[in-house]
């Protein structure tokens, strides 16, 4: 493995090298003289600094002949007339099957302590476009999850794009580990973008656990990392997933999360000289969030698809801020986490009255959906109701829909909790909820 991996090297080494010069560093950016046409936005290129060390750094924009870059590492020891190499990292990785099983970098580097990485032959761009829309696929068949509430009132379909909006500490990750361990997609990979370090570790060995990390690849880049690594780690995500794709597999792809994807790109447009737009954000962070969005989905003919669930940090609870909104209308749908519902000690705390599938009428029975909507219908009129019933000013014989609210809504809330441990397929979930219902259900 290692000489392959030796060779693999060799191969894409450059014929010759163009060297520019460090002009001058402000903040995150970096001014690079003498290298203009050898360089486009995206490249990446290497800063020599005193004593030898060196940083890799990506080009971000242009400035009167100069390439305005940004590190991928700190900036100690480099100054003014450093040299620069161009072109010694291309921005691409290799991904192989074997990688299954493996905690990654945003380079694509092993982070676990497991041994070096096996190259796969195929090189994947890391800021890759997504198929051509006419030619994919149509979302079709549904992903069992093996969280109850979303395979019964959001059910997904394979190539589906959800979105998880949440406040902090009301239970991402959680629900993110459950779906990990619990689906029935062949592949998982994972992307913690901005995660914290002290949590990294927990998520994978607690969380996600053996089970789920033997058939996922998990990509950390931690909060204290530069803008650029945050944000790679996101690209590097989609194309292992998309890689896995390409082979005909179906691939779930749980990114946690959109929101420190979007910090990150701001905090780059920002240094860059990018004016604000919209709370600090700057328009660049809404022309990448579909860029990146875009690329889950189902592939071509002959090709697999890449399930997303994209989870989406609401700054002070407001599902109305900038990226929660412009997330909101690029995905297939959305669950909302309530900070009410968990503290009610239910957990997974989704609400279920403003959380919706745009795909799942289409994908179930007549008799599913039926079903769903009954469901639905009574948690929405005990809802409406639940302040009079709490303050006992509601008296039982006044509205015979209310009461039959009132008789179902604590089987139903007792069937929308789940444990972290516990599994619940598809059919299954359609049965239970069925017989809390009183409906004749068929037998599995």
């Amino acid at each position: 493995m290692l000489i392959r991996n030796v060779v693999s090297e060799i191969s894409r080494l450059p014929d010759y090298r163009v060297f520019g010069r460090v002009r001058s560093v402000v903040g995150l950016l970096v001014e690079v003289a003498g290298v203009a046409g050898a360089l486009s936005v995206g490249d990446h290129c290497r800063i020599i600094g005193r004593g030898g060390q060196s940083v890799v750094s990506e080009v971000v924009g242009f400035r009167e002949e100069r390439a305005l870059v940004m590190p991928f590492g700190t900036l100690d020891g480099i100054g003014a007339g450093c040299r620069v190499e161009v072109g010694v990292a291309e921005p691409l990785i290799y991904p192989d099957a074997s990688w299954l099983g493996r905690v990654i970098n945003a380079f694509a580097e092993p982070v676990d302590g497991k041994g070096p990485l096996p190259k796969g032959p195929v090189g994947y761009a890391i800021r890759n476009q997504p198929p051509v829309a006419h030619s994919r696929k149509r979302v079709a068949g549904k992903i069992d999850l093996g969280v109850r509430v979303l395979n019964t009132f959001l059910t997904c379909c394979r190539g589906q794009r959800m979105g998880i909006f949440a406040g902090s500490g009301i239970g991402k990750s959680t629900v993110i580990s459950m779906m990990a361990r619990n689906t029935d997609a062949e592949v998982n990979v994972l992307g913690l973008i901005g995660e914290r370090g002290r949590e990294a570790n927990e998520f994978i060995e607690d969380d996600l656990g053996e089970q789920g990390l033997a058939r996922s690849i998990v990509v950390v880049a931690t909060s204290d990392e530069p803008p650029l690594v945050r944000r790679q780690a996101a690209y590097v995500t989609m194309a292992v997933a998309e890689h896995f794709r390409d082979a005909g597999r179906d691939v779930l792809c749980l990114m946690d999360s959109v929101t420190r994807f979007a910090m990150a790109q701001r905090e780059i447009s920002l240094s860059a000289g990018e004016p604000p737009a919209s709370k600090g954000y700057t328009p660049s962070v809404f022309a990448e969030l579909p860029k990146l969005l875009e690329r889950a989905g189902p592939g071509t003919k002959g090709q697999g698809t890449i399930t997303g669930l994209f989870t989406v940090l609401v700054e002070g609870d407001d599902h109305n801020e900038p990226v929660a909104d412009a997330v909101r209308g690029i995905l297939d749908g959305h669950i909302v986490l309530d900070r009410a519902v968990a503290e009610r000690g239910r957990y997974p705390a989704v609400n279920v009255l403003r959380s919706v599938s745009r795909t799942m009428p289409a994908c179930n029975t007549e008799a599913e959906n039926a079903l769903v909507n009954r469901a639905r219908q009574l948690l929405a009129t005990y809802e409406d109701m639940a302040e009079l019933i709490r303050l006992g000013a509601y008296r039982r014989g006044s509205d015979p829909l209310v009461d039959e609210a009132i008789k179902y809504y604590p089987p139903l809330d007792r069937f929308l909790a789940q444990p972290k441990a516990e599994r619940t397929d598809l059919a299954a979930g359609y049965r239970a909820l069925a017989e809390i219902l009183g409906v004749e259900w068929p037998a599995r």
